[in-house]
């Protein structure tokens, strides 16, 4: 499978597809795919998780394992540094069950378009029901279309 020619986008989508399926297998969950020219070099980085955190360990592992895959697949052209990392403490919100998951956490959600007067939004995640993220800020709850939300992720530190 040779996927040249095609946008960042899509190529971000063929390495989740392929990519993907293999993580379930071992119990890992694939939070991102990140691709793109960095100082180093073309960096395409996967964020993993697991339910009680991801080791270093389960990282070289994955790394090894998605490494061999995509080479084998020529999933991404041309040379490229492989990252594996796990989401860390501010961990990136971006399927509507992480939504659901992390109920009652402080969140930063920035939309793509503006509600309210505002397109950042920080508090207190309250969930999501009928596709509305809600969150309570300041004595307001504000209710945000997932198909609105540019990037969300946890606001711990």
């Amino acid at each position: 499978m040779v996927l040249k020619k095609i946008n960042k986008e899509q190529q971000i989508e063929a390495v989740k597809a392929l990519v993907e399926p293999v993580l379930g297998y071992t119990g890992m969950e694939l939070i991102d795919v990140e691709y793109g020219r960095e100082p180093s070099g073309v960096v395409l980085r996967l964020i993993i998780d697991k339910p009680g955190g991801v080791t270093a360990d389960d990282c070289a592992d994955i790394s090894h394992l998605a490494g061999d895959l995509l080479d084998a697949k020529d999933c991404v052209p041309g040379s490229y540094n492989l990252e594996v990392s796990s989401p860390g403490i501010n961990r990136p919100l971006k399927k509507k069950d992480d939504f659901a998951r992390f109920t009652g956490q402080k969140v930063l959600i920035k939309s793509r378009e503006l509600i309210d007067g505002r397109r950042n939004f920080k508090g207190i995640l309250n969930g999501i029901r009928d596709d509305l993220i809600l969150i309570s800020s300041e004595k307001m709850v504000f209710s945000i279309p997932f198909e609105l939300v540019a990037k969300a992720r946890l606001d711990i530190i």
